[in-house]
């Protein structure tokens, strides 16, 4: 797929965005999740064979395919191994599924009630070293744990200011500040941050558009004004910490908006399934959660 084919994929066809990017301090979790315990491995260098070893059996199984998985988002390890014989980005857009890049280095500690991201000082050339290797488009993550209007408008302008690069270097960036779904005030912390995110779209040049990854708002509908936006390509959910089936349930209330999962995708799969087992698991999985996306 070129670029204007992954981007009509994106913008219009029924499906969901598989989020598997996990990065170095969420790694031994998602590892556990799937039945490989921390005593498997010594070193990182093991530790991300491990991770890597469980992306590529997902990216080349059978029901893993463009049919109902639009993209998948990938750590940067994962974009530079490969699945079948193949360079990661290859082998899911031989798959018709469009491959995406995790580019944050991770959370600053938290004040004024979120979580910015970390400097990325080789962005730069970590997009043009994506770009070559088909990549369509970047997500970075930002963290909102209170309700605090000048946290939330400082993380909205980081978003932003980077995704101003992404363009640039001819990618499409995935926008994502993640509000905690556990805070008290989720509700205030969802309205302030459409607001701030309108605002700032307000911004974004005619001929560009942006992709947006939210938590499930609180109350249904809350993001209906960005999920219909001109400059906006496509608004997709994170799971947050929901368990798979209400994750979906929450999500399936907000029409127009699309999931990207990686916990609730993930939740069934274990390594020493067969290929069968493990097949008809994440099939189960998939078409879950393609259900919930197309309602």
């Amino acid at each position: 797929m070129n670029y204007d084919e992954m981007l009509a994929k994106v913008s219009t066809a029924s499906g969901f965005i598989a989020a598997l990017d996990q990065s170095g301090g969420s790694t031994p979790k998602a590892l556990k999740g799937y039945g490989v315990e921390e005593d498997a491995y010594t070193t990182d260098e093991e530790m991300f064979g491990l991770i890597h070893n469980m992306r590529a059996r997902i990216i080349t199984a059978p029901s893993f395919s463009g049919e109902k998985v639009l993209g998948a988002i990938l750590f940067e390890r994962t974009m530079d191994g490969e699945a079948g014989g193949k360079p990661v980005p290859m082998a899911l857009q031989d798959r018709g599924v469009v491959p995406f890049l995790k580019v944050d280095k991770g959370l600053e500690d938290e004040a004024d009630g979120v979580q910015m991201m970390k400097p990325m000082p080789d962005l730069d050339a970590l997009l043009q070293r994506a770009k070559a290797k088909g990549v369509f488009g970047t997500k970075k993550r930002s963290v909102i744990n209170q309700a605090s209007p000048s946290g939330i408008a400082a993380i909205v302008k980081q978003q932003f200011d980077v995704a101003e690069h992404i363009l640039a270097a001819g990618l499409m960036p995935i926008i994502e500040p993640e509000v905690n779904i556990k805070s008290v005030d989720r509700v205030h912390s969802d309205i302030i941050l459409r607001d701030e995110i309108l605002k700032a779209l307000d911004n974004v040049l005619a001929d560009h558009k942006v992709m947006l990854k939210l938590s499930i708002p609180a109350e249904a509908g809350t993001f209906d004004a960005l999920i219909n936006h001109p400059r906006v390509l496509r608004v997709v959910a994170l799971s947050g910490g929901y368990a798979r089936p209400e994750a979906c349930a929450e999500l399936a209330k907000n029409k127009g908006m699309i999931a990207s999962f990686s916990r609730a995708l993930l939740e069934d799969l274990r390594h020493q399934m067969t290929a069968e087992e493990f097949d008809a698991a994440l099939a189960s999985a998939i078409d879950e959660i393609h259900a919930a996306s197309a309602t």
